[in-house]
């Protein structure tokens, strides 16, 4: 036996998910381990027709408290920390009668699923485990003796190693075991902690954790030199952490943001109200639309750039049927997303094997709290997620004219997909479909400009006379800080605007929507997205 394998003579169980475990307690009965566990996961191992010690019994003191004091004792404690190999330790272990503890198999209270199901403070902080962080933390720190699994996932991994090595463990998997435990731990206090600070408004916590679960390893990032994987964190909204891939090849780093923004975006239209579709590309809309159908917001929203949509990704706000699936596999997709789809559908979409299919079973709300957070060097920068929604935004009219009914719900409808483009941002729409979008430039009337130039790239592809900007409304995502964008955009066809407002030269550009007869509304509400 070389130095870095450890006999498992005892192994401590104590797990709120009971998955696997009573095949996995009978495997490591069968190589006459012995088992000590507590209260629920201690009856299920002796119903089940397994010799096993009560906790109680080792520490000499009953479970109390209502089960919150029962393993933190010097009887567990010991036995996990004990250097096997140091004899003051040993002479410890002999003048207390502490024995060995070679196994700790410890998955932690279900605090993050209780927070989801939306429980009361009070049963919050019951499922905010104390024991089994501190028996984990014991075990993994003393990982050259003593094996640590916090996931019914690592029970085959376990039984594999002791037949491989005679009931022993090696140094090697003992380590990996070790890590992911502390990373388990830091993720469940980084739960904890963040309920906390939501619960208390306290948008400034003195230290900030965040902390997921492993969705998937991904086979690289942005780029083919970088690395990358998938984490999942406690929140349960819905989209691609949460999705049912139906079919199709794995989902790439790219394409699991581009998949994200295109969600959240189609997200932002009621489907009670209206049928709506967004087409992504790059994390930014190439073209969002509403329809009395999906196939008539899908053709609507392709419209505003075929070009740019080839690869892209398709958002749906209702589930997907089959006019709908023929119209998308037309051409080239990369991935489609929608809260369900129809058996029909689904077979339409598996005719093209490495389209992904991904149905989320509903839509995340727009309007809900949340935190997005993004690295810089040295730190983490966190803020709440955008959820202004224009519905709820008092619309002030700042021009002599005011926008008609039919301007008012473009303009709506504009805002709405500004939201969702990077900055800075111009929104052409008419007819509640986008007609030209400028992402992301240096300057708002780049944004003005391009947008126009591809309203009449996609006149043309579609063989109309004049460009698609002509009678549209326009949305900016931030104020205009002069009024040469807004010029750019009453040349394209405009005829309302909708921005936030806020320019020391707003008299300026107002005048000049005045003076060309447009109608302006002010939102008072910035959308920028970097």
């Amino acid at each position: 036996m070389t130095d870095n394998l450890r006999p498992i003579t005892r192994a401590l169980i104590s797990v709120s998910d009971k998955t696997g475990l009573i095949a996995f307690a009978r495997a490591l009965a069968a190589r006459n381990i012995a088992l000590v566990s507590t209260g629920g996961t201690a009856k299920a191992i002796a119903d089940a027709g397994l010799k096993v010690q009560d906790v109680s019994d080792l520490t000499g003191f009953p479970e109390m408290m209502d089960g919150r004091v029962k393993t933190l004792h010097p009887n567990v404690h010991g036995g996990l920390l004990a250097i096997r190999g140091n004899k003051e330790h040993a002479e410890a272990m002999r003048a207390h009668k502490i024995a060995p503890i070679d196994l700790l198999v410890v998955n932690l209270y279900p605090f993050e699923a209780t927070v989801a199901k939306g429980a009361s403070y009070d049963d919050c902080i019951e499922n905010i485990d104390i024991g089994g962080p501190a028996m984990i933390r014991a075990a993994a720190k003393n990982h050259g003796d003593v094996a640590v699994i916090v996931e019914p996932d690592d029970y085959s991994v376990m039984l594999a190693e002791l037949e491989r090595n005679n009931g022993a463990t090696t140094l090697a998997l003992r380590q990996k075991l070790s890590a992911k435990a502390y990373a388990r731990t830091a993720a469940y206090d980084a739960a904890i902690s963040n309920w906390f600070a939501a619960t208390l408004n306290d948008d400034a916590p003195a230290f900030r954790a965040i902390g997921g679960k492993l969705a998937e390893a991904l086979r690289y990032g942005e780029n083919p030199h970088q690395s990358a994987a998938f984490y999942r964190t406690p929140e349960q909204r819905p989209g691609v952490a949460t999705a049912r891939q139906v079919q199709g090849k794995q989902l790439s780093y790219n394409n699991l943001n581009d998949t994200d923004a295109a969600f959240e975006c189609v997200a932002e239209f009621d489907p009670a109200r209206t049928a709506a579709c967004a087409i992504i590309k790059h994390a930014n809309p190439c073209g969002v639309a509403e329809g009395a159908s999906l196939v008539d917001a899908y053709r609507k929203a392709l419209a505003c750039d075929s070009t740019s949509a080839f690869g892209g990704i398709v958002a749906l706000n209702r589930k997907l049927d089959a006019d709908a699936a023929r119209a998308i596999v037309e051409i080239f997709t990369e991935v489609i997303i929608a809260p369900d789809a129809s058996d029909e559908a689904i077979a339409i979409v598996g005719a093209k094997k490495n389209l992904r299919l991904l149905l989320t079973g509903g839509l995340p709300d727009p309007s809900s709290k949340g935190l997005t957070a993004k690295t810089v060097a040295g730190g983490l920068l966190v803020q709440s997620r955008d959820n202004a929604v224009v519905e709820d935004m008092t619309l002030r009219v700042a021009t002599k004219r005011a926008p008609t009914e039919a301007e008012l719900a473009d303009l709506r409808f504009a805002f709405r997909v500004a939201k969702h483009v990077k900055s800075n941002t111009i929104v052409y729409a008419k007819d509640r479909a986008t007609v030209g979008i400028g992402a992301g430039q240096m300057s708002r009337i780049d944004s003005a400009r391009i947008a126009a130039r591809k309203a009449e790239d996609a006149a043309k592809e579609l063989g109309l006379p004049s460009p698609l900007t002509k009678g549209s409304v326009v949305a900016s995502d931030a104020f205009f800080p002069f009024a040469d964008g807004l010029l750019v955009a009453i040349a394209a066809g405009a005829t309302a605007v909708i921005q936030p407002g806020g320019s020391m030269r707003d008299d300026e550009v107002i005048k000049a929507a005045d003076d060309a007869g447009i109608a302006m509304v002010l939102t008072g509400t910035r959308h920028f997205k970097h």
